[in-house]
């Protein structure tokens, strides 16, 4: 059964909701359902661990799964995580005489444990510091540090001895930086002292003596580089340099050498607090860091590390993350209480630690997210720390030990991005969500629309699940045609061959726009073939006509599409539209109802099918003898004049249809040598009626011998 207090601690924590606010429902994204069948799980959960510490906790560490405890009655607990009944204890008191623990150092690997001792009162006795290594169980003294005050350690990242620390920096109260290695050397008679090597490197406040907070140092990789940052409570320095000789020891005095004749440079901030707290996010374990954060009384100063750090900076995008002011309860927090003790950074967050609450805010847009009130069940709370290998966030009171566990860090990380306008980003981190994925879209467009870059807004626009219609009028209410094509065009692309009701109004709707652009040009100049706008604007519809899913639906709705373009007059490219779909037929029809004769002829002669000369050949005889004859003289032997009979016959009313019609039977006859009797029996009662003169001719020319009485 679940005990009080572990329902307690659950209700007492609070997480801002986690979705998003639905959107407008006149730009929706309809066609998804967004349920949840169940709470979602807050992005920080705190877990108690089963664990009762004899005495008082007064300093934590972790690293690499092994937690050190060291407690108020001078013993330190040595517990590793993957096998946490196994405990071992080891007691210092001896070391402890007349002094008191103010730090507690472990590398990243776990293996180093370095303890800092302070007088409890006054300067005597002298400071000392001590060693413990992982297998050990008796600290051993670091006598060359004896009498310093060591405030902050600079692990060796690129460590990975068990024995040896590598060189490391080491910061003191005075603001005296040390580098020493330390080895564990098993192997020695006379192990006099631990210290390979130790020397002073730098002095950051030779007048001022300010107690270093905070000191680390990285190499920046596939580079000789490297950055060193060093903090006080109210200044962080940065040292940059390159390390030629990586033999050489100490290995980074190399650096601190080109700033020790110079004019120092900091950042400072204002700051009551006795103390101000250094913290860095590695993305991969022991690898470079992505992001620092640095507290004082004003707030969190958080900053990028520029993988291609300047000569005097590698602290990029500075933003103050202040301390929230107000609960997610809705109260108001004293502002004596407002100041955390300590932080830590997580990829998108950063856990702030007071002294009865943890409170976690977001590093994209510095709003609450997440809180956490304890109770005084276990006492106050002390520290929050996190394992540098494994992530794992650790918090302790003055009796009880918690680990947070961490779900889906990321999951609102989209919809930071997106109310920010970084929409590459946002669409990056929707995961494949397809309803996060289109609001994205759907706010990237919004905003191109309103900065009027109305083409991408419409290439975007048409990704989205918004309403077609309500788009569409966005963009006709702004006059926007070009866009709304764009739109139009690319929503054509993405839909399926049986949405074929929306691709047909979709193309009809497209060939209207372009219908009356070219329109407007045709009336303002008569020369608009020679107009570059005219031009650009028919090869983009040429181009639309040739696409797959158009040409498809075009011709299955010939009709509709003729009709359209008669409308406007656009013969040039009802033309073309005929030859594209060899339709000549609907375009002849169509250009003999509008008594466009010449246009239908021109039709006629552009295609190949010889039963459309027969069908439409009397129509055009009677309104254009001339050129219909001389067309169908073009085609030679392509045609039957048997088959054109009854066109030419009811042809040879009037003297001039006549005349033409006679050319075309002295063609069949002369040239053609038809031996066909119909055409023979038309030329001769066409030449007895119009042309006396040429019977004779005609008769000579095909063998017929008689003597006039």
């Amino acid at each position: 059964m679940t005990s009080i207090i572990d329902q307690y601690e659950k209700a007492s924590q609070r997480s801002k909701p986690s979705g998003p606010e639905p959107m407008r429902p006149d730009i929706s994204t309809a066609g998804f359902i967004q349920m949840k069948l169940q709470d979602e799980e807050p992005i920080f959960i705190r877990q108690r661990v089963n664990f009762r510490p004899p005495d008082n906790i007064l300093h934590l560490a972790v690293s690499s799964n092994l937690i050190i405890i060291a407690m108020a009655n001078n013993v330190i607990l040595r517990i590793d995580v993957k096998n946490p009944e196994k405990k071992e204890e080891i007691d210092v008191s001896k070391c402890m005489s007349q002094m008191k623990m103010s730090g507690l150092f472990l590398d990243p690997l776990g293996n180093h444990l370095l303890l800092a001792l302070t007088p409890k009162n006054g300067e005597s006795p002298p400071s000392e510091f001590f060693y413990l290594h992982k297998t050990a169980n008796k600290l051993k003294p670091a006598g060359k540090f004896r009498g310093h005050e060591i405030t902050a350690v600079g692990w060796n990242f690129s460590n990975t001895s068990d024995t040896t620390t590598g060189p490391i920096l080491l910061g003191t109260s005075k603001g005296l930086i040390f580098e020493t290695e330390i080895t564990l050397d098993v192997d020695k008679i006379f192990n006099t002292s631990l210290e390979q090597y130790w020397k002073q490197v730098f002095d950051i406040g030779e007048h001022s003596k300010p107690p270093i907070t905070g000191i680390a140092f990285h190499k920046v990789p596939y580079t000789d580089k490297y950055v060193i940052i060093v903090t006080t409570k109210i200044r962080i320095y940065q040292y940059i340099g390159s390390v030629t000789n990586a033999q050489e020891k100490p290995l980074l005095q190399q650096i601190f050498s080109r700033y020790l004749n110079v004019e120092e440079r900091f950042s400072q901030l204002e700051n009551s607090l006795p103390y101000s707290r250094m913290q860095f996010y590695y993305p991969v374990a022991k690898g470079y860091p992505k992001s620092f954060g640095w507290l004082t009384e004003t707030g969190v100063l958080y900053a990028e590390v520029s993988p291609k750090p300047a000569p005097d900076n590698v602290l990029i995008n500075q933003v103050m993350l202040y301390s929230p002011e107000t609960s997610l309860s809705g109260s108001t927090v004293s502002t004596s209480h407002n100041v955390p003790i300590n932080f830590i950074l997580t990829k998108f967050h950063a856990l702030l630690l007071y002294s009865d609450h943890v409170k976690g805010i977001s590093l994209l847009n510095q709003e609450l997210i997440f809180e956490d009130i304890y109770n005084d069940t276990f006492g106050k709370l002390v520290n929050i720390t996190k394992d540098p290998i494994t992530g794992a966030i650790w918090a302790h009171t003055e009796r009880a030990l918690f680990k947070y566990k961490v779900t889906r860090e990321e999951r609102n990380v989209w919809q930071v991005y997106m109310d920010k306008r970084e929409f590459e980003l946002a669409k990056q981190y929707c995961k494949g969500n397809p309803a996060h994925i289109d609001q994205v879209l759907v706010k990237e467009a919004e905003m191109l629309f309103k900065e009027k870059d109305y083409e991408k807004s419409a290439l975007i626009y048409a990704d989205t699940h918004s309403s077609f219609e309500e788009i569409s009028l966005k963009f006709l209410q702004e006059c926007q045609i070009e866009a709304l094509k764009t739109f139009l065009k690319k929503k054509l692309e993405g839909l399926r061959p049986q949405d074929k009701t929306q691709i047909t109004m979709i193309v009809v709707w497209v060939v209207e726009l372009f219908m009356n652009q070219m329109g407007v040009l045709r009336n303002d100049q008569t020369s608009h073939l020679h107009n570059p706008k005219y031009m650009e604007l028919q090869k983009q519809f040429d181009s639309f006509l040739c696409i797959p899913v158009v040409e498809e639906c075009i011709k299955k709705n010939l009709s509709t599409i003729y009709n359209l373009m008669a409308s406007h007059g656009d013969k040039d490219n009802l033309i073309r539209l005929t030859i594209m779909h060899r339709n000549y037929e609907e375009v002849i029809r169509q250009h003999l109802y509008k008594n466009n004769y010449l246009e239908a002829l021109e039709v006629l002669k552009s295609q190949g099918n010889r039963n459309l000369f027969y069908h439409f050949a009397g129509a055009l005889l009677q309104e254009l003898p001339k050129p219909t004859v001389a067309a169908i003289i073009s085609k030679g032997s392509q045609l039957q004049p048997s088959r054109l009979l009854p066109a030419l016959v009811s042809c040879d009313s009037d003297e001039k249809h006549a005349k033409e019609v006679i050319k075309y039977l002295e063609f069949c006859v002369y040239k053609q040598s038809c031996p066909d009797p119909a055409i023979h029996n038309l030329l001769l009662s066409l030449y007895a009626k119009y042309k006396q003169d040429e019977v004779m001719r005609y008769i000579g020319s095909q063998g017929i011998k008689f003597t006039i009485k």
